[in-house]
C-alpha cells in the first residue's frame, strides 16, 4: 500500500480524526488504519468506547489504548500458544504507556484531567482543546517512534 507513512503525516491524521469529534481511541487507530489495510469502519466502531478513558471510567487514556490496539496489529499474536510474541506485545503496551507517563505524569485519564483541566472545563468539554489533543498526538508520536525503531512501519 502506498500510504504517506511519515510521523508528522500520521500525527496530523490522528489530530484531524479527533478533531472531526472522533474519541482520542478512534482518532489514534485510525491514524494507523490504512498501514495495516484496517478497514475504516472496523477501526472505528472497535476503538470507540475506549474514549474518556474506556467509556468515560476515567481509567486508562484513550489515547494510549488506541495506541495499544495499534501495537497489537503490529506485535499481537496470532496463535494462542506463541507465548513469546504475546509477551513482546505485551512488552511494547508497557513501553508505550511508560513514554506517555514520561511525558505527562500519567496515562490515566482521570489524572491528565485534574492535572490540566477544572472541573468545569471537563464539564463544559473544554479537556479536548485544553490537553486531549495533546496526549492524542504524543500518543501517535510515540507510536510512530516504537513501529519505525521495530522496522513495522
Amino acid at each position: 500500500m502506498t500510504t504517506n507513512t511519515t510521523k508528522e503525516f500520521i500525527i496530523e491524521e490522528a489530530l484531524k480524526h479527533f478533531d472531526e469529534g472522533y474519541a482520542c481511541s478512534q482518532s489514534v487507530l485510525l491514524a494507523f488504519a490504512d498501514h495495516f489495510k484496517l478497514d475504516k469502519t472496523t477501526a472505528k466502531r472497535i476503538s470507540a468506547t475506549f474514549g474518556g478513558g474506556m467509556g468515560r471510567l476515567r481509567e486508562t487514556c484513550g489515547a494510549v489504548t488506541g495506541g495499544f490496539m495499534v501495537l497489537g496489529l503490529a506485535f499481537g499474536n496470532e496463535e494462542p500458544n506463541d507465548m513469546d510474541t504475546k509477551l513482546n506485545s505485551y512488552k511494547k503496551v508497557r513501553e508505550l504507556n511508560k513514554l506517555v507517563t514520561d511525558v505527562h505524569g500519567t496515562s490515566n485519564c482521570r489524572q491528565l484531567l485534574i492535572k490540566h483541566a477544572s472541573e468545569q472545563e471537563v464539564k463544559d468539554r473544554k479537556h479536548h482543546k485544553i490537553i486531549c489533543r495533546q496526549v492524542v498526538g504524543d500518543a501517535t508520536g510515540l507510536v510512530y517512534d516504537i513501529l519505525k525503531h521495530d522496522q513495522k512501519i
